[in-house]
């Protein structure tokens, strides 16, 4: 599977729930750079971010454009986070039901036919101004 295809498995994954398709896309020793947060290394780390981010929201990605080279080792991906803030997340404001759209983009590494990194970009103080402005 090329990179493109590869990335886009992954977040068909995550738009159907599958987190055990996506799990098993990545390497063992995935290094998961979250948004403005710390680097996060293995399968079981991601695991648990994802069972925190499942707790907390609840989210869609849509308008995905997959970006890599043919044959390559590195992908991107930038689309449009439509979510629902369901429970109060450490740090952040109080979840209330909150819905939000968020553009964000990511960066993968690409490693015998796995994804061995991600990368998380989006504006976090767009986040919090819509979760904050919402009733």
């Amino acid at each position: 599977m090329d990179a493109a295809a590869l990335i886009r498995a992954y977040l068909d994954a995550f738009n159907r729930g599958d987190r055990a398709a996506m799990l098993a896309l990545l390497a063992d020793d995935v290094a998961h750079d979250v948004n403005q947060g710390p680097r996060e290394v293995g399968r079981d780390a991601f695991a648990a971010f994802l069972a925190r981010m499942d707790r907390c929201y609840r989210e869609r990605l849509e308008d995905i454009v997959v970006m890599s080279e043919p044959g390559g080792t590195r992908a991107a991906a930038e689309f449009t986070v439509l979510g629902e803030y369901v429970a109060t997340d450490e740090g952040l404001p109080e979840a209330r039901g909150q819905r939000y759209a968020l553009p964000a983009g990511a960066f993968y590494d690409i490693r015998d036919g796995r994804i061995a990194r991600v990368t998380m970009f989006y504006n976090l103080h767009d986040w919090i101004a819509q979760v904050s402005a919402a009733s």
